[in-house]
């Protein structure tokens, strides 16, 4: 009797041990199987700061590249690219493999820019090279059918030149920071966006004039906003 209720035990035990060890492992994939958002923070650190210095040996060379000015880039082909603000763009060309990865692909040409032949423009600049399976999160773009109607209310983009706090300050950041910590990869360079290209990318620490527009720490409507004219 004694034999078989330690059987019994042993076999709890094990049991026990497993459902343990399953909830743990369980936990752990779903911690791993997505990027979580950072909250804002009133802390005095600046998070992902070293983004910005990633591709700061590049930007002599994308001050220097020559702009295509019948050709260049513009906020509405950016967005139209795009599902939503803030949204991984869509590939806008064939891609060889349905399942290729960044660094064979990719990256070859997104991961630093420059002009490329076969498609006569320049590549686009990633802000997240690290990030080698880019077809986890980009797809390729799909006209030929349109989405069924619906009522979702349309996220409006952030508007270029409302982000001073002053006149002639530097603008705030008005998007989030995470994934895109990279300034230069949308604001330096033919291939940005003509609206919000800087004109001294060799400026790189961009986080020094520039703060994302965060209303538990920069609330810029207290400000009153000084009248500039001709005159003065």
């Amino acid at each position: 009797m004694k034999k078989r209720l330690g059987i019994i035990l042993l076999f709890l035990l094990l049991f026990i041990a497993f459902i343990t060890i399953w909830n743990y492992s369980y936990q752990e994939g779903l911690e791993e199987s997505y990027i979580p958002i950072e909250e804002n923070s009133t802390e005095t650190f600046i998070p992902l700061e070293s983004g910005v210095f990633k591709r700061s040996g590049l930007a002599l060379e994308y001050a220097n590249m020559p702009v295509d000015e019948e050709h260049q880039r513009s906020l509405d082909t950016y967005y139209d690219n795009r599902a939503y603000p803030g949204a991984p763009p869509s590939i806008p060309h064939p891609v060889k493999e349905e399942m290729s990865l960044g660094a064979n692909t990719c990256l070859q040409c997104h991961e630093n820019g420059g002009f490329v032949t076969k498609f006569n423009a320049y590549a686009p600049v990633t802000p997240h090279p690290e990030m080698v399976n880019c077809r986890q999160c980009h797809v390729v773009q799909n006209t030929e059918t349109l989405f069924t109607e619906n009522g979702f209310a349309k996220a409006h983009a952030p508007k270029v030149g409302i982000n001073n706090a002053l006149p002639g300050s530097p603008p705030m950041i008005p998007h989030q920071i995470q994934m895109r910590e990279n300034c230069l990869s949308c604001h330096a360079g033919p291939a940005a966006p003509k609206e919000i290209r800087v004109s001294h990318p060799e400026r790189i620490n961009c986080r020094q004039c520039h703060v994302p527009k965060d209303k538990t720490v920069t609330d810029i409507e207290v400000f009153t906003r000084a009248n500039i004219t001709e005159n003065e």
